[in-house]
């Protein structure tokens, strides 16, 4: 590959990643059944036909668009959190990591996962499917820090482990949902949580005072 046909590749890569960004912060305002390549071209001011280059039809750009709002999740939410130690340290840093997440108003619509969830409960089909799988990860990592917490002996060996993973996805959800309107929601979640973990954890000085 030449210097010029590899700068031509750099410059698509970023195009690319521009616009799938753009996609995200629509999709939380409009929908992702009403994300359209027209529709995007209009607000990157851009004409449709250059989007085509990228993907051929709506259903691709609503696949890249779940994968890139996948990828925003994990550097904005999940990497932070990872680099806690492993146990309830690491489980609440990941709790706190999603709130914040809401109140930076990273996307003008909150959450792009909890905005498609709604949207596509009930449908079927190939973007369905691909949401199913994304909010899928997302339980099984919950389950997973738990599970560790377990076994470092930092959360009671008969813990619940799918119970608490859905507890604390619900306080996240709860505050996604009124963090627009109720500023205190945001404090409650979190408070929530760290009520729930302090009272299981075998250590409760591993975890902040409220």
């Amino acid at each position: 590959m030449t210097k010029i046909e590899d700068g031509r590749m750099l410059r698509g890569e970023r195009t690319r990643t521009a616009v799938l960004d753009t996609a995200v912060a629509l999709a939380t305002e409009a929908g992702l059944s009403g994300l359209s390549l027209s529709q995007l071209a209009e607000r990157l001011g851009v004409s449709k036909s250059g989007l085509f280059a990228h993907w051929k039809s709506k259903e691709e750009l609503q696949l890249a668009t779940i994968d890139q709002a996948r990828k925003l999740w994990a550097d904005r939410v999940v990497a932070p959190a990872l680099r806690q130690p492993r146990g309830v340290r690491r489980l609440f840093a990941l709790h706190e990591a999603r709130l914040a997440f809401y109140t930076e108003r990273v996307l003008p619509g909150g959450c792009f996962f909890a905005v498609a969830e709604f949207e596509y409960a009930g449908r079927t089909g190939a973007v369905a499917r691909r949401l199913s799988e994304v909010l899928g990860e997302w339980l099984i990592l919950l389950e997973r820090l738990i599970t560790e917490a377990v076994e470092l002996g930092e959360l009671p060996a008969g813990t619940e482990v799918g119970q608490l993973a859905f507890e604390i996805d619900a306080a996240g959800v709860a505050a996604m949902l009124h963090t627009r309107l109720l500023d205190a929601s945001v404090h409650a979640a979190r408070t929530a949580v760290l009520r729930r973990l302090r009272a299981a954890t075998t250590d409760p000085n591993l975890l902040p005072e409220e």
